[in-house]
């Protein structure tokens, strides 16, 4: 018997990083998931993976930056299950030229489109029947960057990763009264495909001495498998060896 039998998992960004370490954690724990990305072919990979394993596990591509198709994609897991227990909105992405010396109009849009509309799409898709059954746990993976600035995430990232903690508070003030949590959840740097993206990419050993997405995916089972009377409004975690504090010393 797992934690979570019973329960319905939907988590975004789950074909890599710290998305797919999520939805594999809660997975384990016995919730069927529901993986959505961009990547169809990935996607698809990781669910068998998954299912091979004994877990429930359904593959779902979406671009969470389109509203229509976020809807109809909950609609469908509505149907299909009849519930979201539990969201997690990992999709979130960085570009190269971040900085006001070379970001372009095109890239601030991208990064806000997905790090905070993509957030908002896909809670207010599920908000509704989380608020009928007055049960319901929503993960958004923000970053050390929407809790403090930082200088090497740039504006465009770290105003999204601001929303999405703003965005979460919000969410906690208006709907505790309906039985819904919510939790920003603040890592530091992850050693995630995501980091390829920087202007000057870590060394194979600075990444190692980062948080692992693995880290990250028992932080989202941790707080999913809280019970229904505790929320955890935002959890922020840091590798020991935090390059923000050295690169300040």
């Amino acid at each position: 018997m797992g934690r979570l039998d019973g329960k319905v998992a939907w988590v975004t960004g789950a074909g890599s990083g710290i998305g797919l370490a999520g939805a594999r954690a809660l997975a384990r724990e016995g919730a069927v998931v529901v993986m959505s990305g961009r990547r169809a072919d990935v996607l698809q990979a990781e669910a068998a993976a998954l299912r091979e394993g004994g877990a429930r596990a359904e593959a779902m591509p979406l671009d969470v930056t389109d509203a229509a198709a976020v809807r109809a994609a909950a609609e469908a897991i509505l149907a299909g299950h009849e519930r979201v227990d539990i969201l997690v909105n990992s999709a979130g992405i960085n570009v190269p030229n971040r900085f006001w010396k070379d970001q372009t109009h095109e890239g601030w849009e991208k990064v806000v489109r997905i790090d905070l509309d993509g957030v908002y799409h896909c809670t207010a898709a599920v908000l509704p029947s989380m608020r009928e059954r007055r049960d319901g746990v929503v993960i958004n993976v923000s970053s050390w960057a929407g809790r403090y600035d930082t200088f090497m995430t740039g504006p465009a990232y770290n105003a999204a990763k601001h929303g999405v903690v703003a965005m979460t508070m919000h969410l906690n003030m208006e709907e505790c009264r309906n039985g819904i949590r919510a939790c920003a959840l603040c890592p530091a740097e992850v050693a995630t495909p995501i980091m390829r993206n920087r202007p000057v990419p870590p060394s194979e050993a600075e990444l190692a001495r980062m948080l692992q997405p693995e880290d990250l995916g028992e932080a989202i089972l941790w707080v999913a498998t809280q019970p229904p009377h505790v929320c955890v409004n935002e959890l922020v975690i840091s590798p020991t060896w935090n390059r923000i504090f050295l690169g300040s010393t």
